[in-house]
């Protein structure tokens, strides 16, 4: 996205009034691959039938949009039973129609919801839903503000591992209060499987969905640092491997100089000339090579025996 671009849409974000009155029935989207979470910001492509007159129908009233996860991204057509109850009651922020008819949205997750009732189904869905409130925490106490550092901390190291630390980033980290919003936060950047994320959002106790990001959170660490391990032993072999052959070629490129001949490449010479000079049969001579060429590689001298 353009620099100017993305100062347009912060200005669209910001300039919305969003007091306006959520509909009792909303159109609904199935979408493919994520879990779409509460004060979630994020672009959509919208190319279903279904879901662009969805999206139409949301802006063509107040913006408002029941978004929910489909539970097998393959399929292109999923019916109610194949859509999770529970998602997000979100607002279209900015709707480009695309040449090619389908249509590029930006939308932001509002507030979590579960569908009651489907009230249409054929040319698109609406559906009624009820709002889902959380328990609200009243107070931070030790136990809870431990867990939000060690959340805070996790992130750290695994995007450190990955190369994708900022400053932006940990100020946006360090910014959230609420054990509920980082849990929020956190989960819609993890890249976690949808199931795994369809279940963080269906927790209600924010302490409780906190806490099992943190779960989720300690298991990508051991797998990133696995990860950043195994890398890094694989560069190490890469260079060594590299660094050996080029040694060897320096060693041939001075004996070609000095017009001298590396020794194993003399012996080498000369058991093939002795082959030649045989005149074995033919499967007696291809064996001969082939222990030939085996013997080569045993050197360690030989470039051939280095992979690169």
């Amino acid at each position: 996205m353009a620099e100017a671009d993305r100062d347009d849409l912060v200005s669209i974000i910001e300039d919305d009034n969003v007091d306006a009155e959520i509909p009792d029935i909303l159109p609904l989207m199935p979408v493919r691959d994520i879990v779409v979470f509460t004060d979630m910001v994020l672009p959509l492509f919208v190319g279903r039938e279904k879901s662009v007159r969805a999206v139409q129908e949301a802006v063509a009233k107040e913006g408002y949009l029941f978004l929910a996860t489909q539970k097998d991204p393959a399929i292109e057509n999923p019916n109610a039973e194949e859509i999770f109850s529970t998602g997000t009651v979100s607002r279209v922020l900015r709707m480009l129609k695309l040449p090619d008819g389908n249509v590029k949205i930006l939308v932001q997750g509002f507030v979590k919801a579960k569908i009651t009732q489907y009230t249409r189904k054929r040319s698109l869905y609406r559906v009624k839903y009820e709002m889902i409130e959380e328990t609200p925490v009243e107070e931070i106490d030790l136990e809870v503000e431990a867990l939000m550092r060690n959340v805070r901390e996790h992130c750290e190291k695994i995007l450190v591992l990955r190369g994708e630390m900022t400053g932006d980033v940990i100020t946006v980290l360090q910014s959230v209060e609420e054990p509920g919003k980082l849990a929020d936060l956190v989960a819609s950047n993890l890249r976690l499987k949808i199931e795994d994320s369809q279940k963080l959002l269906e927790i209600i106790d924010p302490v409780k969905r906190l806490k099992n990001v943190n779960d989720l959170l300690a298991h990508e660490v051991q797998l990133s640092t696995m990860q950043a391990k195994i890398q890094s032993e694989v560069k190490d072999e890469i260079s060594k491997s590299q660094r050996d052959y080029f040694l060897r070629e320096q060693v041939r490129a001075i004996h070609r100089e000095l017009g001298e001949q590396d020794e194993n490449q003399q012996e080498y010479d000369e058991y093939q000339k002795r082959i030649k000079q045989a005149k074995m049969p033919k499967e007696a001579d291809k064996e001969a090579a082939k222990q030939l060429k085996r013997l080569e590689k045993m050197h360690p001298d030989s470039a051939e025996s280095t992979v690169v």
